[in-house]
């Protein structure tokens, strides 16, 4: 744009005093005229920095995500390619799920045979309450008839024969009464350890056999986002485990995030929602309308890290390091497909000096356009 710029300024100073001779072409012209681009585009640049800064350095980013399995196993099914686009829920590989079927089976049965135990107990108790009650009440009927035998035996009217029978039946009934409330006793013991309304073994094998049944489902990965194996290397016969520094797979998800990163004197005309244009080398010919997110206030060169040695500080001091501006795609342009790690340049218009932003959007649109020249010769 400079270039234009000083190409039309010639053509008037050709035109005034070359061609027309209106004005003399003198020492003191000469210098005047020579002296007003450097002072003009001296100015320019400065303003155009300020209320119009740009950057050449713009990164689209994009969430890679680690693929890890739950369990460990041997995969036995792959379906995907890799660099193909996959959408969330569907199956990137499967793992043998046979062990952890019979995990499930046995729990199962094991779930089974306690559920059947425990209602045992429980119809064992009811008996059990069921035979303390009748003989209860048979104890407290030959109480009676103790009290009266040894009514009749004392006024003359009974016979001893007839209290000491009776006498004999009460004392088999107190021992049968207190061996029914040893034997109800028992059985409310083994019903005694409830965890969520079931007998505590019958709640802890309904954990094991949730966690045995997540397990199993564990055993088939799924997409966790629309998005893209890169460099796929895993293969039926493969065995994988959950460990964090050997995952499976890497997923790049579809979604992105587009940063610009600035000089520090660059932001202070920078806000959000401030209108923005990107360049991008992999989209030559083309310019992504954009806005200002937020500026990331925050980098490397703010934090120290823990350490019990003292911080070196250097013969000399570090560059400044540059914020990043992250910049929200315009609707219009949100099917556009921006690779991971796509660079180029992007301009800012802040809200002073409209005037000269157009400056800066021609300076982007020549760029974009030198993005299809290809300088090289091998």
């Amino acid at each position: 744009m400079e270039v234009i710029l000083l190409g039309i300024y010639s053509f008037f100073v050709w035109l005034i005093f070359i061609k027309f001779k209106w004005l003399p072409w003198n020492t003191a012209s000469q210098v005047i005229v020579a002296i007003i681009p450097i002072v003009g585009l001296t100015v320019l640049i400065l303003l155009l920095n300020v209320f119009a800064p740009s950057s050449a350095d713009v990164r689209v980013i994009k969430y890679v995500v680690q693929i890890l399995p739950q369990v460990r196993g041997r995969v036995i099914d792959v379906p995907i390619e890799g660099n193909r686009l996959y959408q969330k829920g569907e199956v990137l590989f499967r793992i043998d799920p046979t062990p952890y079927e019979l995990d499930v089976k046995s729990l199962e049965a094991q779930l089974s045979e306690a559920e059947g135990q425990a209602e045992q107990l429980r119809e064992q108790l009811k008996s059990t309450v069921g035979s303390t009650a009748s003989i209860k009440a048979r104890r407290n009927l030959a109480r009676l008839r103790v009290a009266q035998n040894k009514e009749l035996v004392s006024s003359g009217a009974g016979s001893q024969f007839d209290l000491d029978s009776a006498q004999a039946e009460l004392a088999e009934l107190d021992a049968q009464f207190t061996t029914a409330l040893a034997n109800e006793a028992q059985v409310r013991a083994q019903l005694a350890a409830i965890v969520d309304g079931d007998q505590a073994s019958v709640a802890k094998l309904k954990a094991d056999l949730a966690k045995a049944r997540w397990d199993l489902e564990q055993t088939t990965t799924y997409a966790p986002a629309d998005g893209y194996v890169i460099n796929l290397q895993l293969r039926p016969g493969s065995v994988v485990v959950p460990f964090p520094v050997a995952p499976a797979m890497s997923f790049v998800e579809q979604d992105y995030q587009v940063i610009a990163l600035y000089h520090q004197n660059e932001l202070h005309q920078v806000a959000p929602g401030n209108e923005a244009e990107i360049s991008l080398i992999t989209r030559p010919g083309e310019v992504i309308k954009a806005s200002v997110d937020s500026i990331v206030w925050a980098q490397g060169q703010g934090q120290l890290t823990m350490s019990g040695v003292v911080p070196q500080t250097g013969v000399q001091p570090d560059a400044p390091g540059r914020f990043a501006v992250k910049l929200d795609i315009d609707p219009r342009h949100q099917d556009l497909f921006l690779a991971a790690g796509a660079r180029g340049h992007a301009a800012i218009y802040t809200d002073q000096l409209a005037a000269i932003h157009i400056i800066r959007k021609v300076i982007l649109r020549v760029d974009s356009y030198t993005n299809y020249i290809i300088p090289k010769l091998h």
